[in-house]
């Protein structure tokens, strides 16, 4: 097939392929979504290859906080940072998790995702930033910080193009796309700092928007990747931590997900959860019902873009094969200029352990360009 998914957690069992695009996909989801994630993009990027080898190879972020269970698939399925140097990779694709810390900058493993964007912005010919990825990678880039929603962007939301791209060719002008977030990038922050708006929802806002220099960094404060049955187990999710009483207010249905009889049952259901508020009743959650009732329309316009995305990498590695064969002795070490390897960025010490020390430099952040009138 096309795609394949590599496994590993030595790079030396795996040697890079000429022909092929080397996809990293770091994922930082939680544990009980790590191997759904995994799932969903292999998907998305298998349907978008058609006859383009790719292989997706895996990376763990440090800090990330892990169960036992969790820490053992990544331990036997899942590379180190530090393995960057040797992975010789075209392209990452970078998810968010769930927050913990009211700022970004303050959770646990934010110097590492910071060493991580830099690392990216020098090394890849394309980066994706996925839902908090790209929010704290606009951050870390700009300094623009997202702003937080009176309530959960939560649904299926019909977007439009705002641009014409290479990246949005062949797309639908009205296509779905998913959503899932507390907080959102707002557009006139994005455009005053010299990114450029791809797709936006009048509803959702923004959703997907890109930003052009030493690497193409494109950024979806959506979902795509979504599988048909992921919002109904964020939904089911938020539901349980209600009854629990872990939170105080009941979830609101995912916007334009289900059909309408899907909507009388769950909605039946919630006002049970609101009269009778015990984690046993969920043990009578119409699953049934609300599997029936999902509408699934954002596949073809998801694997559209990243079919882009796809050729878009292929293009550039030939011509960047091209020029160092034209000029060999202009061509850039991958660790930077002659002598020692560097460790400025994401350090590569003796040992793959996912969970190790980060060393680099600091945040850079700076105030957002001014909007030119």
């Amino acid at each position: 097939m096309p795609l394949t998914v590599v496994r590993e957690n030595d790079l030396r069992n795996v040697s890079p392929s000429p022909g092929c695009i080397e996809i990293g996909l770091v994922n930082n989801m939680p544990d009980t979504a790590l191997k759904s994630t995994e799932a969903q993009f292999a998907a998305l990027l298998e349907a978008a290859a058609g006859e383009l080898p790719v292989r997706l190879r895996l990376f763990s972020l440090p800090l990330v906080p892990r169960s036992e269970r969790g820490a053992l698939h990544l331990g036997t399925s899942y590379l180190g940072l530090r393995d960057f140097w040797d992975s010789r990779l075209d392209a990452l694709i970078v998810t968010g998790t769930e927050p913990r810390a009211p700022e970004l900058d303050g959770e646990p493993y934010w110097p590492a995702l910071a060493e991580l964007i830099e690392w990216a912005e020098e090394h890849t010919i394309s980066t994706v930033w996925s839902c908090l990825a790209a929010h704290a990678a606009v951050l870390h880039l700009d300094g623009i910080a997202r702003r937080p929603l009176g309530e959960k962007r939560f649904g299926v939301f019909d977007c439009a193009r705002a641009a014409d791209h290479p990246l949005s060719n062949g797309v639908d002008a009205q296509f779905q796309v998913p959503h899932s977030r507390w907080n959102e990038l707002r557009e006139d922050d994005l455009s005053a700092a010299g990114y450029a708006v791809l797709t936006r929802s009048p509803e959702a806002g923004v959703d997907m928007f890109i930003r052009e220099g030493a690497s193409l960094f494109v950024f979806f404060q959506g979902h795509p990747e979504y599988d048909a049955l992921s919002l109904l187990g964020e939904y089911r999710r938020d539901l349980g931590r209600f009854l629990r009483g872990e939170r105080a207010t009941c979830p609101a249905l995912p916007h334009g997900y289900f059909d309408s009889a899907a909507v009388a049952a769950l909605e039946d259901f919630a006002a049970r959860a609101h009269a009778d508020r015990r984690e046993d009743l969920l043990a009578d959650f119409p699953l049934d019902a609300a599997e029936r009732g999902i509408r699934h329309g954002w596949r073809a316009g998801a694997a559209r873009i990243y079919a882009n995305w796809l050729a878009f990498l292929a293009v550039q590695k030939t011509l960047r094969a091209d020029a160092r064969t034209m000029a060999p002795s202009r061509a850039r070490d991958p660790r930077g200029a002659a002598g020692p390897p560097r460790t400025s960025f994401i350090d590569r010490r003796g040992t793959n352990d996912p969970s190790g020390p980060f060393n680099g430099r600091h945040d850079r952040r700076r105030p957002a360009i001014p909007r030119v009138s």
